[in-house]
């Protein structure tokens, strides 16, 4: 894998940020309530996030289009170090794709212009996780559960004598090509150079991400 980072706008992230966000969340604390909501975002005061907000309530201009795993641990603005309109986030479990989130990248792509795609796997990735030992098993993993093991399938099996990690990073590199290689919109963009997709790798110990080798 690659330690190097993309730019100036991707940085390794440790979480030292979110102690803010998590006072924020406690019971006692006197802005958590519905109506409060919003005001504030992050390392950002009530006066910033209400500018920010102003800025964007007409149009949005992400940067980057970020397709992660709904793992709590693993929030893309965060790990990111990012704010309000400055990514374009798709979050499902084992940061798989299917119709909904190819059209809604393929919008932010077309409509709003974005030229990065990152999928962001990371350590200990449940879902990989389940796939692995359902598919080990030759069982079948309850309700729409299974069409994540389908899903992952494919890394899963390119992987048999690997460990756990071997296999997330071989789901990213899956979902990566098959990003890559989809018509009618992504392909002829990603050909042309117009449009790039890596796959990224978050390590939960340490808080770094590590893009990985573009092969």
């Amino acid at each position: 894998m690659k330690k190097t980072r993309l730019a100036s706008f991707f940085v390794t992230v440790g979480l030292l940020g979110i102690s803010q966000f998590v006072r924020a969340a406690e019971p006692a604390h006197p802005a958590n309530s519905y109506e409060n909501a919003g005001l504030t975002f992050l390392g950002m005061t009530a006066d910033q996030a209400a500018k920010r907000r102003a800025e964007l309530t007409k149009s949005q201009h992400p940067f980057a289009i970020i397709v992660s795993c709904s793992d709590s641990r693993v929030p893309p603005e965060i790990v990111f170090d990012q704010g309000l309109g400055d990514l374009f986030v798709l979050r499902v479990a084992g940061n798989v794709i299917d119709d909904h989130s190819l059209g809604s990248i393929e919008y932010a792509v077309d409509h709003l212009a974005v030229r990065l795609i990152v999928v962001l796997g990371h350590q200990r990735c449940g879902a990989v996780k389940a796939a692995k030992e359902t598919i080990a098993a030759k069982g079948k993993a309850p309700a729409h559960i299974q069409s994540l093991v389908t899903a992952i399938k494919p890394a899963v099996e390119a992987t048999v004598h690997g460990d756990l990690e071997a296999t997330v990073e071989a789901n990213v590199k899956n979902v990566t090509q098959a990003l890559r290689s989809s018509p009618p919109i992504l392909k002829p963009k990603v050909d042309s150079g117009e449009v790039r997709v890596i796959g990224a790798y978050y390590n939960l110990d340490t808080g770094a991400v590590s893009f990985l080798d573009e092969k």
